[in-house]
């Protein structure tokens, strides 16, 4: 059949076969492109990738795998790969794949806390997490640590970051009160620092150690005198100026606080002291008041002993003269002596001569020899009460007039001062005395004297006697009143008279001349006369107005 069919073609030729050449198509770049880019960001995932690291925290809260970051100062370093329990499952273990970038931070140094909201006193942190969700925070810490890929993480945020010019400090103290974990630290109501936490004694006795921060510039304000002081809460106080409260800030009442004051220049060169050096040891006392009272280097030590009543007096109570405070109560203590079985307080106390006066007015050396003369002058010892509501106390040394003498004596190395009851038990001791002295008078016998002496003399009056004298009394006077009523009228005669002589006199004495001895005595004579009208003149004119004083004198 092929064979006819082949015979058949009158051509009597074989067909032959078209080919057709294909072209490259456009097309094909879309998956060529495709995989190199895939091919790329393989490549970059792979370089780009960082070591799987560790952190533990108590809690898991608001972390999600696959989502969860890992950020400084804004700057995401790593992502949450996954997060489970750990084996004694006390904890959380969350594995977060880091960038490469972030490698070299990963040292012992590092530290981790997750930021969410937190409420810490008057501080709210984290408020930017309730929107975006919770993120993990990483603080590289100080370089030259040891590479590691297992982290404890932190349950608070640290106080100080690493990055964060300052030094820390170590502050002493018995009692904590309302202080805490970053309660800010103030410096002239400015807020330069916070707490870091605090380390309690071994066994729990011994003084508190806290820990506190202070940032760069203010840390240079810090000198090796320079005292720190509670400003926790609010103290309220009775004063002569009335009520007073005092609130150093609505966090420091919160969450409490801890304030310095400026650099002291209180010395003897006035230069300011040294610089404290990082980690030094302060002492925190308890209030501004103790920490200006520990200021003053000089301090004499004095002693006092009372038998009246010391109700309010207490430790670091006030040492006042003359109503401004010199020092302060360092001890009150009651003591019995056994032989005798008297009883008696014991008041210790620190005279603090530079709250009013300077060395360059009394050196040190000549306070003990002052108050060696002011005793002798009356100074005493005594308690007064400060406010009847608190019922506070103080020792005010007063002077006292007409005191007993009394002389400084000497206690180890303090100077006894001579006490007296003041206040309430001083004027109940003087009433007693009073009463003693009242109690002490025949009172009895003076008021029968005393109604006898008026019984005679009612019957004395009453007697026919007084009455008949009483008449003869008014007898006098009314002669009394005509004599003088005749010596007025003939009075200006009497003077003219004395006057006509006295002129008389003086004409002979100008005419008989000479210095004799008659002309000197009759000169004499002539000034005795004179005076003698002028006497009479006074007389004259008394009498005219005050007729009676010739009975009753004048």
């Amino acid at each position: 059949m092929n064979d006819d069919f082949l015979s058949n073609d009158p051509r009597g030729d074989v067909p032959q076969a078209r080919t057709r050449r294909y072209r490259f198509s456009v097309v094909w770049l879309v998956p060529i492109v495709a995989i190199l880019i895939a091919g790329y960001l393989g490549w970059r995932g792979l370089t780009e990738r960082g070591p799987l690291i560790v952190i533990s925290f108590d809690t898991a809260d608001g972390l999600t795998s696959g989502q969860t970051e890992v950020k400084n100062k804004a700057v995401p370093l790593g992502t949450v790969d996954s997060i489970r329990l750990s084996d004694d499952l006390h904890h959380v273990e969350v594995a977060v794949r880091m960038t490469s970038s972030a490698a070299r931070t990963l040292t012992d140094h590092a530290r981790f806390w997750v930021v969410r909201p937190r409420i810490n006193g008057a501080s709210v942190t984290g408020l930017e997490t309730v929107m975006s969700g919770a993120y993990i925070a990483m603080d590289a810490g100080e370089p030259g640590g040891h590479y590691t890929t297992h982290f404890k993480g932190l349950e608070s945020p640290p106080g100080v970051r690493s990055d964060q010019p300052g030094h820390t400090y170590t502050l002493v103290t018995q009692s904590l009160g309302s202080l805490g974990q970053g309660a800010p630290i103030f410096f002239r109501d400015v807020v330069v620092g916070e707490v870091l936490g605090y380390t309690m004694p071994p066994e729990g006795r011994g003084p508190i150690k806290v820990q506190i921060f202070v940032q760069a510039p203010y840390d240079s304000y810090l000198r090796t005198t320079t005292r720190f002081w509670n400003v926790s809460g609010v103290q309220v106080g009775l004063g002569p100026g009335g009520l007073k409260v005092k609130l150093q800030s609505l966090q420091a009442l919160l969450s409490g606080g801890v304030a310095f004051d400026p650099p002291d220049a209180r010395n003897e060169k006035n230069t300011l002291p040294s610089t404290a050096g990082p980690d030094t040891t302060f002492l925190l006392y308890d209030s501004a008041e103790d920490a200006n009272s520990a200021g003053y280097r000089e301090r004499i030590p004095l002693v006092t002993y009372l038998t009246s009543s010391v109700s309010g007096l207490t430790k670091g109570g006030r040492l006042t003269m003359f109503g401004i405070q010199v020092g302060m109560i360092d001890d009150v203590k009651l003591e019995v002596n056994p032989a005798t079985g008297k009883a008696h307080v014991r008041v210790a106390m620190e005279l603090q001569p530079e709250r009013v006066l300077d060395n360059q007015q009394v050196p040190p050396d000549a306070m003990a020899g002052l108050l060696r003369t002011q005793v002798a002058d009356g100074l005493r010892a005594s308690v007064q009460s400060t406010s009847m509501l608190t019922g506070e106390s103080e020792i005010a040394l007063t002077f006292v007039k007409n005191a007993k003498p009394e002389q400084i004596t000497m206690e180890g190395d303090a100077m006894v001062l001579p006490g007296q009851a003041g206040g309430m038990a001083g004027i109940m001791d003087s009433l007693s005395v009073i009463g003693d002295k009242i109690a002490a008078m025949p009172l009895t016998q003076m008021g029968d004297n005393l109604t006898s002496l008026l019984a005679h003399a009612d019957a004395r009056i009453n007697s026919p006697d007084t009455k008949q004298a009483l008449t003869a009394l008014r007898s006098s006077l009314q002669n009394l009143q005509v004599i003088s009523r005749d010596a007025r009228s003939e009075m200006p005669q009497l003077l003219t008279g004395m006057d006509k002589t006295l002129k008389n006199a003086n004409s002979v004495l100008s005419s008989y001349g000479g210095d004799t001895d008659f002309q000197r005595n009759l000169q004499q004579m002539m000034q005795q006369l004179n005076d003698a009208a002028r006497s009479l003149r006074f007389l004259s004119d008394f009498l005219t107005h005050h007729p009676s004083a010739l009975i009753t004198g004048r």
